[in-house]
């Protein structure tokens, strides 16, 4: 029997827990990845090593594969349309794509189809921003620049018109956004697959560090449930209306007023689903595997009352395995996830799971190892 081999555009962490996915069910993984040395690349059985920005580097990758998908939203949109041309099944396409890639294109579109976000408007210069700054009520606003941002890069928080100057540098478009009076940040993950089955996970907070994901919750405590089935709807349907397929995060803003705002769309796998692993009945990563290949989704629901991921960052403490005899023996339940990357401050190298009955014991019990394992703690 032959089964099928999906291609993987990019060598992350993200790469590395799709294939692990896969692997129970036999299915090849072809990676595209920058160095032999990226998290996914360290345990793929097929690497290659090229730049995903140039297309025939990506048009003799695609030989042998049976779909292409994604750990990143970095692929030249013109490069996938010309995949697609040429008869190779991207998942999710370019024309979904380009909604995670381009953040005013993305606003244009969630406009259109009437989901709630923030006020927003491309501006042209610093003056320009001043002047969007004084459309919605005056500074402090976000500035971002459409492409190329993530973890919080490609965000400035400004305060005045001198302050605006930074994100024009960079020559594309730069987007204003009014600064949201939100009282935390949700997300909302779904999955689809090309004959328009879907699921959704529970809505999940996330807690963020120096704009980096720091810890999720799964479900978000004292979330109401007509706000969290709004924003599950909310990202069934922009999923469905964007044409997505595969793994969708959308990233909200639950407003102080008991509103929900669209803040990022996220088109692979994401850091608010990484709880999925251990938490959920099918993980993000499996239902990924199965939603490239049209096969039938799986259950989302959770395994467990609370969730909890918290990041493992980066400090000062290299040997993280050496943390390992203290974690596993404090909390025999506890769930390790290290990507194989050299440990550098502040880089996500690794999360941790842990899960059980009561919220705040779950709560302590990942905040426990994430700094043990990076040091910051030491009993």
């Amino acid at each position: 029997m032959t089964f099928p081999v999906v291609g993987m555009v990019g060598g992350g962490q993200l790469a590395r827990m799709t294939h692990e996915a896969g692997i129970p069910l036999g299915i090849r993984f072809k990676l595209l990845s920058d160095t032999p040395q990226d998290s996914a690349a360290l345990v793929a059985g097929e690497v290659v090593v090229g730049d995903y920005r140039d297309l025939d580097t990506l048009r003799d990758f695609a030989r042998g594969c049976d779909v292409i998908t994604f750990d990143h939203e970095h692929v030249p949109t013109g490069h996938l349309r010309a995949l697609e041309s040429e008869g190779v099944p991207v998942r999710p396409g370019p024309d979904a794509l380009v909604h995670a890639q381009d953040k005013g294109v993305m606003r244009a579109r969630l406009d259109a189809i009437g989901a709630p976000g923030p006020r927003h408007r491309i501006v042209a210069d610093p003056a320009d921003a001043a002047a969007f700054a004084a459309e919605v009520g005056g500074f402090p606003v976000i500035l971002k620049t459409v492409r190329g941002g993530y973890d919080g890069k490609g965000v400035w928080f400004v305060r005045s018109e001198e302050d605006a100057a930074p994100p024009f540098r960079a020559g594309v478009p730069v987007l204003a956004e009014e600064k949201v009076a939100f009282r935390r940040e949700l997300a909302a993950n779904v999955v689809r697959s090309p004959h328009g089955q879907a699921v959704a996970y529970p809505v999940v907070e996330s807690r963020q560090v120096g704009g980096v994901c720091d810890t999720v919750i799964a479900p978000a405590p004292d979330l109401d449930g007509e706000l969290a089935g709004q924003a599950q709807q909310l990202a069934l349907r922009i999923a469905q209306e964007l044409g997505v397929v595969g793994h969708l995060a959308v990233e909200l803003f639950e407003t102080a007023d008991g509103r929900i705002l669209v803040n990022e769309l996220a088109m692979r796998p994401h850091n608010s689903g990484h709880w999925t692993q251990d938490g959920a009945v099918t993980s993000q990563f499996a239902n990924h595997v199965r939603a490239v290949l049209d096969l039938p989704l799986g259950d989302p629901r959770p395994r467990a009352a609370w969730t909890v991921m918290a990041n493992v960052l980066g400090g000062d403490y290299p040997d993280m395995y050496q943390g390992y005899l203290h974690c596993m023996a404090r909390d025999p339940q506890l769930k390790i996830h290290m990507y194989g990357k050299d440990v550098k401050p502040g880089r996500k190298v690794g999360h941790v799971n842990t899960y059980g009955d009561d919220l705040d014991d779950v709560l302590a019990r990942a905040r426990h190892a994430a700094d043990y394992l990076r040091g910051t703690i030491t009993e």
